[in-house]
């Protein structure tokens, strides 16, 4: 298989099912946020940190590539006329969203509790972490909007609210972990 295939050179790429859309496509812009996200998860990954947080985030980096590939295929070629699925792509599952939710409760329990927000930094590990959140909110907003006009699998959205929900409960996580400074946006008074 090779990596180019020419086909997208004059700016359009394939879905799952074989139809072409432009490269800027909602649907396009979607999924390639999640791969980008799905990048910075394994950068945090290569840090020095748990090899608990290591396990979890292969599963979130397995569970992004199930995501896109959701987002990847065009809905009206994914089911045949009879209601199956014409298309093996796996679903995010309920189960899958648990594990987030546990894993958050589970760092929450040894951390202060939050007071003020706090600002992104104090640890190369904690900015990665806050760099995908954010990576992480803005392929949640695109696949919101490409879910006005395209129904979205609703564990896919779900999913990323919740795993932006984890990714900053970990680096606050991290940052006791790694006994960094953990600083509080307090807002200036006026006058």
């Amino acid at each position: 298989m090779k990596v180019y295939t020419k086909t997208g050179d004059k700016g359009t790429t394939a879905l799952f099912g074989g139809t072409r859309v432009p490269k800027h496509h909602i649907r396009i812009e979607s999924y390639g946020t999640i791969d980008e996200l799905n990048s910075y998860i394994g950068l945090i990954r290569d840090q020095d940190i748990s090899n608990l947080y290591k396990e979890i985030l292969i599963k979130i980096q397995h569970d992004l590539f199930t995501a896109g590939a959701i987002l990847a295929t065009d809905p009206e070629k994914a089911i045949l006329k009879n209601g199956k699925e014409r298309l093996n792509i796996p679903k995010i599952k309920e189960g899958d969203i648990e594990l987030l939710e546990n894993e958050i409760d589970r760092m929450e329990d040894s951390l202060p509790p939050m007071t003020h927000f706090v600002l992104p930094g104090g640890h190369t590990t904690v900015s990665y972490c806050h760099i995908a959140r954010c990576v992480c909110r803005r392929a949640e907003r695109l696949s919101v909007q490409l879910n006005e006009t395209e129904a979205v699998d609703e564990g896919v959205l779900k999913y990323l609210n919740r795993l932006s929900d984890y990714l900053f409960v970990l680096a606050r996580k991290l940052t006791f972990d790694l006994q960094a400074e953990e600083v509080k946006w307090i807002p200036e008074k006026l006058g």
